[in-house]
């Protein structure tokens, strides 16, 4: 009897979520397993991870979801205690469907226009993709910029980005443009839909909304099922 009842409630509980969910019962992707890694914009710094565009994604996909952001990361240099993203990739679930790396904007801050700085984080960044590629054999790999804000090192960063993703065929979501629905260079948008009127970073679930669409065409079309 207490069996019967346990598988009676299983039952209950994926017919509760399924309805609640209309769209992870009939994704493509429901099962799949996806990695999340990347600095504090993955982390989520200051708010639940659950806020978080790429969470909302995954739950309504019906992804399996593992978050390995980690803040003030990043992809090149080492800080302090904490080893750069190169080099703790392999922390990573073997057996994901789809890597998201979402990266670069700690980088920027410490390579300024160096020539040194900026051939090391193109060494890593290829390698990165290239190892995880490795780690994670049956994974398709993407990549999502930062926001389009006034810091520099922005550019020289974000242009690396840009030639090694295509040199390695990666699908790249481009954020560092006007075009990009975050709007990081206005003061008004960033009171309503980031954690502060001087955060250029971290949205707020406002935010994490206004980007989902943006951020689920584009898992969508990494893992090639088109429209849902």
């Amino acid at each position: 009897m207490k069996t019967l009842l346990t598988i009676c409630l299983f039952l209950i509980g994926i017919n509760c979520f399924a309805e609640d969910n209309p769209a992870a019962a009939d994704s493509l992707l429901k099962g799949k397993i996806v990695n999340v890694i990347g600095d504090s914009y993955v982390y989520n710094h200051g708010k639940p991870k659950e806020e978080s565009w790429h969470y909302k994604v995954a739950a309504k996909l019906g992804m399996t979801y593992n978050n390995y952001g980690r803040n003030g990361d990043c992809i090149a240099f080492d800080r302090k205690d904490r080893p750069a993203i190169v080099r703790r990739y392999w922390k990573m679930d073997k057996e994901a469907d789809l890597v998201v790396i979402i990266a670069g904007h700690n980088d920027a801050y410490r390579i300024g226009h160096d020539e040194d700085s900026i051939a090391m984080f193109r060494e890593a960044l290829g390698k990165l993709i290239d190892s995880v590629r490795k780690h994670c054999p049956k994974a398709k790999v993407g990549y999502i910029t930062p926001w389009y804000v006034d810091y520099e090192g922005f550019i020289p960063i974000v242009g690396v980005i840009r030639e090694v993703c295509k040199e390695k065929s990666v699908p790249l979501l481009d954020n560092y443009n006007e075009d990009c629905v975050i709007k990081g260079r206005d003061p008004e948008f960033r009171a309503r839909n980031f954690q502060g009127p001087d955060d250029k970073a971290h949205l707020n679930s406002y935010g994490h909304d206004l980007f989902a669409p943006v951020g689920e065409a584009f898992i969508l079309q990494v893992m090639g099922v088109g429209g849902q």
